[in-house]
């Protein structure tokens, strides 16, 4: 009984040796596995092969911004040295370094590194001129996108291809993964709403890459005129729309993490109302709220920072949810944001505003929404069109789908 007795704290302190390498090991196989989906995927920048041979010997334009890297290393300091000739830079909404705000117009420009010119598609024009072309045989396009809609970048890609198609150029796609990529949802885009926060007739999380979505606009002729444009896809390896792709670089000021990114489907609506979504903040998309709310529960103030220089609701408290916490690894669209804060709301006529609508991409919403409907009806009304969509997308996939 005494030996057993003096054994015991060794036996116990053995047992919890083995449960904290169990666990550790455990832990240590979970992180494996869940950076794998990104370590392993090598983005068709990364894929020098596939493209390089049809860029020697041509005047290149790079359509590129922050996101645009290989490792550490952006795309044009990577191809510069590699002796591709590029004549100039063209950069979406937020500018070739991705820190101006969101809708905030992005003026012609230097690079200050490389001294090439910058002409910016979120400025005086969205759309490349037929002179902005001439001096260029091909054009390629690297930036990653998030997987919804209104997120600016895929309609400057659309706009592209129209002027490579229109001034006869080439065009080249490096594609990247979705981090929304594993999942379809939401309402259809009426092309009655047609802006540059939806362009086409697709949900809101339409589920493709770049490159995928390329390709349909191209195969359902939704350029002008039907006309096509000459495209060719640099695909990734080691990708399918199964895996979640954590990002590398934040593919703009107010899309900081991979938390932000998975919530920015659902939350962004609600930048078509009264309410804020944590711009001015130190985590943008990841809280919501405004001043008269009434549920006093959760607060936080917008300030002028770096990608919000002028934030809704600046410098006054908001009330409503924070979502800093909440499990997204599973976080797929929906309504409950949006229908939650206008439940909340004493001044309900004054909660939409006109720019709404084109978020939505449909005036239905917001009439179901004033009219009380649960979103389990809702989403029964977008049903069939939302289904019709899923067997277009199949013919345009480049990667194994999720179903």
């Amino acid at each position: 009984m005494l030996t057993s007795m003096k054994t015991a704290p060794l036996f116990y302190l053995a047992g919890f040796i083995w449960l904290w390498i169990v666990a550790y090991r455990t832990a240590q196989t979970a992180a494996n596995q869940a950076n794998t989906t990104s370590a392993d995927v090598v983005v068709g920048a990364a894929r020098f092969a596939e493209y390089l041979p049809a860029l020697q010997g041509k005047r290149v334009a790079a359509t590129v911004n922050h996101t645009a890297t290989i490792g550490k290393t952006h795309l044009v300091d990577t191809l510069l040295a590699q002796k591709v000739n590029i004549v100039k830079i063209f950069a979406p909404e937020h500018g070739f370094r991705g820190t101006a705000d969101a809708g905030e117009k992005v003026d012609n420009e230097k690079d200050k590194k490389t001294g090439l010119p910058i002409i910016s598609l979120y400025g005086k024009r969205t759309k490349p001129l037929s002179e902005d072309l001439v001096d260029v045989d091909v054009v390629i396009f690297d930036i990653q996108d998030v997987g919804a809609r209104f997120y600016t970048y895929i309609n400057t890609m659309h706009l592209l291809m129209e002027a490579c198609a229109e001034q006869n150029k080439d065009l080249i796609i490096l594609d990247r993964p979705n981090p929304n990529g594993w999942y379809v949802d939401g309402p259809i885009l009426d092309m009655q709403y047609k802006s540059f926060v939806g362009m086409q007739p697709i949900p809101i999380v339409h589920g493709l890459t770049v490159g995928e979505l390329a390709q349909m606009i191209n195969g359902e002729g939704w350029l002008s005129n039907k006309i096509t444009c000459r495209l060719k896809v640099v695909t990734c390896a080691n990708y399918d729309h199964t895996k979640r792709y954590s990002l590398p670089v934040r593919p703009s000021p107010n899309l900081p993490n991979d938390r932000a990114i998975a919530l920015y489907p659902s939350l962004c609506l609600l930048e078509g109302t009264i309410v804020s979504v944590g711009r001015g903040t130190d985590a943008p998309f990841q809280m919501i709220g405004f001043p008269d709310n009434p549920d006093k529960t959760f607060s936080f103030t917008p300030r002028s920072v770096e990608g919000a220089k002028n934030p809704p609701h600046k410098d006054i408290t908001c009330y409503g949810i924070d979502y800093r916490t909440t499990d997204v690894s599973n976080f797929g669209f929906c309504l409950q944001p949006l229908m939650e804060m206008y439940r909340l709301t004493p001044k309900k006529d004054n909660f939409f505003i006109p720019f709404f609508e084109k978020l939505a991409g449909t005036d239905k919403l917001r009439k179901q929404i004033q009219a009380g409907m649960s979103e389990e009806a809702i989403r029964a009304t977008w049903a069939k069109e939302l289904a019709d969509y899923k067997k277009m997308r199949k013919k345009y996939l480049l990667y194994a789908d999720f179903e």
